[in-house]
């Protein structure tokens, strides 16, 4: 009894059944996708800075310094990413709570909220990467400037939330691929 306590690290479920090896999995792989998540989300949500920019308005006149901020809900792609993240964290915190509290469910609905999430936050983050790159190179085509060179600290918080959703991701495609495998061990 004792090494299926410590074997199962000693999670045990509401009717008092413990978790087994690959529950154990489950439970730390939702775990690590709702704390992944809510930073990203956390992340991205408080980002914001505030920089003087010098904007010269006629070639004969001296520049003026204007403040400029940039936050992110400046920009749609970056609005979607905050919403996607917090929905993904959400789903992954209502999923712990469902994976530690019922003795089994329904497999199949598992893998298909765990997908809409894997393809929730895989737009969220092409967008955002997308956004991002524009923002750190600029599009000399369009005339776009670069801002990255004046908003560092915004860029790095964008750069370090998107590679946090990144894992996040992952870790859902991980947790359809465990539960894909106990569907296929049930037929």
């Amino acid at each position: 009894m004792e090494t299926e306590h410590a074997a199962n690290n000693g999670i045990v479920r509401k009717d008092g059944g413990k978790v087994g090896h690959g529950g154990l999995r489950e439970v730390v792989l939702r775990v690590l996708a709702l704390v992944l998540t809510l930073v990203a989300a956390i992340l991205l949500g408080v980002d914001k800075q505030t920089k003087i920019v010098s904007v010269t308005i006629s070639p004969g006149l001296p520049p003026l310094n204007v403040p400029a901020t940039a936050k992110f809900n400046y920009l749609s792609a970056f609005v979607y990413f905050v919403v996607a993240n917090s929905i993904a964290s959400v789903i992954a915190a209502i999923s712990l709570v469902v994976a530690l509290a019922c003795k089994g469910g329904s497999v199949f609905t598992t893998i298909l909220i765990d997908l809409m999430m894997v393809a929730l936050l895989f737009s969220s983050i092409g967008g955002t990467g997308a956004v991002g790159l524009l923002g750190y190179k600029g599009n000399s085509h369009l005339m776009w400037n670069k801002v990255c060179n004046v908003y560092g600290k915004f860029c790095h918080q964008v750069m370090a939330a998107t590679a946090l959703s990144l894992l996040g991701g992952i870790v859902y495609v991980l947790l359809v691929l465990l539960s894909a495998s106990k569907l296929k061990r049930v037929s």
